[in-house]
């Protein structure tokens, strides 16, 4: 073999000749060098926690903060159906007239009340029409030259039972005839009443003032100047009375034939 054939088999095992591989390319491994860079690998872990890491719907979402964060509405008064009334002229003047024992004139519930005369009796109206529409057992009547509120008649025969009148409250046929005597012809004296009635009347006279139905209301000009006896305001009160001019006529009080 010549020298120049020798030169060109060594050239041609060079060129042949590969270089022993490594470990990553026995495994088909590209060098780093050589391939593509790749985004290292997620690995997702699913977990859940209640009530976390869930979706939820806006109407949970909601609920969920008014179970966990208190509201304006909480923190409000009560629904007004629950709360008091509130007091207007009307009702005050109701609530004045029921406590009340004795009957009350325009301008003493209009002084109380602060308000004008008319509207306490436009008031004390629409209040007994309330009643009548509601059948109530009781009116807001004139007596005595003011309001009071009064039960009806109809009621009379169960307030009885209940009622325990004192006797020293009842009057005498004597008593009632010479309280009548006064009530018709007030002012009268003393020796009128007895020349109608027939008999002396000073006793009785002074009962009926102890009753505080009949009092002195002056003297008469004549001689001797007698006193003269009228009704008081109680004797309205008691027998359902605004004024002397709602006492029954005379020729009511007749007895029938």
């Amino acid at each position: 073999m010549t020298q120049e054939t020798r030169e060109t088999l060594d050239e041609v095992s060079e060129a042949t000749e590969t270089e022993p591989l490594t470990a990553d390319e026995r495994d088909g491994d590209v060098p780093c060098d050589e391939a593509e860079p790749q985004a290292p690998e997620r690995i997702e872990v699913e977990f859940s926690v209640d009530g976390i890491g869930e979706p939820q719907e806006a109407d949970d979402v909601e609920e969920t903060a008014d179970q966990t964060e208190p509201t304006d509405a909480e923190n409000e008064a009560p629904p007004a159906d629950d709360a008091e009334p509130t007091p207007t002229v009307e009702s005050v003047i109701e609530a004045i007239l029921f406590a009340s024992e004795e009957p009350l004139s325009d301008s003493r519930l209009a002084g109380i009340v602060e308000t004008t005369t008319k509207q306490v009796r436009d008031c004390i109206q629409s209040l007994n029409d309330k009643y009548e529409r509601n059948h109530n057992a009781f009116r807001i009547e004139q007596i005595a030259g003011g309001h009071q509120m009064l039960t009806l008649p109809t009621y009379n025969t169960w307030l009885k039972k209940m009622l325990k009148v004192r006797s020293d409250n009842k009057l005498s046929p004597a008593a009632m005839e010479t309280l009548a005597i006064i009530a018709y012809k007030q002012p009268v004296i003393r020796v009128d009443i007895e020349a109608i009635r027939g008999v002396a009347v000073g006793e009785v006279i002074r009962s009926l003032m102890y009753k505080g139905l009949v009092k002195i209301v002056g003297r008469a000009e004549i001689l001797g100047r007698p006193m003269l006896y009228g009704t008081t305001k109680k004797f309205l009160e008691v027998f359902g009375l605004n004024s002397l001019k709602d006492l029954p006529k005379a020729e009511e009080l007749k007895k029938p034939d």
